[in-house]
């Protein structure tokens, strides 16, 4: 049976809906900026300047594609590591009570903590950075998924014992369908947490990136500029979500509807 496009009461698009919050956002903002007249609250008009004088500049172009490599490096790492041991710990009590005490500290560890240790350890390099990022997020997976893997059906587990499927057939056909919830929501809040460590390890010991174009601008109180790159992030984090995670949610959980 297909599934009918997501819809507000009365026929209105969620798309819809949601474009047109953020443009009552951008008029508020610009309203509130025109009356303060301040340099410290610029337009979204201003703002929009700022980033198009850097996008010409290539500069921004520059530092965003160094960002967005070492978002998706951390990115992959936390999510597979994070599955795997999330999966072990759901299914296992022996690995649950191993590791238990160990990931709720690992929960409570400062991101700025992890970025420290891992600099002084394994040196100024990209590998420190993005380790210190997967450490960051890694317990925020197992978590998730640990508490999906002790939610799995039980009876289902069963049919494939009983009619001795594929260890791997009933991981693709029973476990993860099952699991699909919990994998998305790790990976959009993995996404949302991950961009704002990367910017911090960029700004405690890397030369480029997002993170070190807004520390030097901080120096200068150079708010435009902060706020341009900012909305030049955002918007690659919109499309991601709108061209990736949103279609691949619909699809992995279309069986649901």
């Amino acid at each position: 049976m297909p599934v009918a496009k997501s819809a507000m009461p009365g026929g209105v698009p969620d798309a819809v809906i949601r474009s047109a919050s953020l443009l009552a956002l951008l008029l508020i903002w610009q309203l509130v900026a025109l009356r303060v007249n301040d340099p410290l609250l610029p337009s979204p008009t201003a703002v929009l300047a700022s980033l198009f004088h850097h996008l010409t500049a290539g500069e921004l172009l520059h530092h965003l594609g160094v960002t967005l490599l070492r978002v998706a490096a951390s990115f992959v790492i936390a999510m597979v590591v994070g599955v795997a041991v999330g999966v072990w710990m759901g299914r296992s009590k022996l690995a649950n009570n191993l590791f238990d005490s160990l990931l709720v500290l690992m929960l409570n560890l400062p991101a700025l903590v992890a970025a420290i240790l891992c600099f002084i350890w394994i040196g100024l390099n990209e590998t420190a950075a993005v380790i210190a990022v997967a450490i960051n997020k890694i317990p925020t997976v197992i978590t998730n998924i640990r508490e999906g893997a002790r939610a799995l059906d039980q009876q289902l587990l069963q049919v494939g014992e009983v009619y001795r499927v594929p260890r791997i057939t009933v991981l693709r056909r029973i476990v993860l369908p099952q699991l699909y919830p919990y994998i998305m929501a790790s990976a959009r809040s993995g996404l949302a947490l991950i961009w704002k460590i990367v910017l911090v390890i960029e700004l405690l010991g890397r030369s480029d990136g997002i993170g070190f174009q807004l520390g030097s601008f901080f120096q200068f109180f150079d708010l435009t500029s902060i706020l341009a790159y900012t909305a030049a992030f955002a918007a690659v984090v919109f499309v991601i979500e709108a061209l990736l995670l949103r279609p691949l949610d619909r699809k992995l959980n279309g069986w649901r509807a």
